[in-house]
């Protein structure tokens, strides 16, 4: 077995938690936060579109602002792993993990009269996260969306049910489960949401400790 598959930042165990709390957000800043997508960047340049199209410009910047959010997630992760990839005193991943965890506790707190500014930071923290955990036991994933994972999910059952190979079947179990445990995620995210209101969001940054914890002690 390669040392990829057995690195626990690309471990199932590890990819779980990261998409349950990635369905979580989605739920969350959705019906919490005015309707806007934390991870779902399609819907949000459909709806961005629709709006500027129909001459509605602050609708529009709603939906914009946290995609151009996301972008500037991306670009920090990447830099960051540039820079400290090399480092021994801490992994870059737990570094942009603790970024994570910060601003989704300030997220917390904000009142609904910020929405814009809570969805901009929960966007950006996703970004960060898609970008840094790439691999499900060497298999590419993203945990933040299912589309990506549906589509490699679908191709290697397919190819299971043309050759028979275990190891197809292996990779396309792997999909459907994150993509499970992330509709999962999701589904609590949106119960709760309407119970415990703005708050709800404290979850995801409790669980992405319990990451840093496993890559600790790794």
């Amino acid at each position: 077995m390669s040392i990829a598959k057995t690195q626990t930042s690309e471990s199932f165990r590890l990819s779980a938690l990261l998409s349950f709390s990635g369905g979580l957000q989605d739920a969350y800043t959705y019906n919490m936060r005015d309707g806007v997508f934390a991870n779902a960047q399609t819907g949000n340049v459909v709806l961005m579109s629709q709006n500027f199209m129909q001459g509605e410009w602050n609708k529009g910047l709603h939906y914009m602002l946290p995609l151009l959010s996301f972008a500037a997630g991306i670009f920090l992760a990447e830099r960051i792993e540039s820079r400290f990839k090399t480092g021994s005193k801490i992994h870059w991943r737990q570094i942009i993990l603790f970024i994570e965890i910060a601003m989704l506790l300030a997220v917390g707190f904000m009142p609904t009269g910020v929405n814009m500014l809570a969805n901009i930071m929960v966007s950006f923290s996703c970004a960060m996260q898609v970008q840094t955990f790439r691999k499900v036991h060497g298999y590419g994933y993203a945990s933040t969306m299912c589309i990506g994972n549906l589509r490699s999910g679908t191709e290697s059952l397919s190819q299971y049910f043309r050759t028979k190979e275990k190891g197809s079947l292996y990779k396309a179990l792997h999909f459907f489960g994150i993509i499970l445990i992330f509709a999962t995620g999701a589904g609590i995210g949106g119960v709760l949401s309407a119970r415990f209101g703005i708050g709800t969001i404290w979850i995801s940054p409790a669980i992405l400790l319990v990451v840093v914890l496993m890559m600790l002690k790794e």
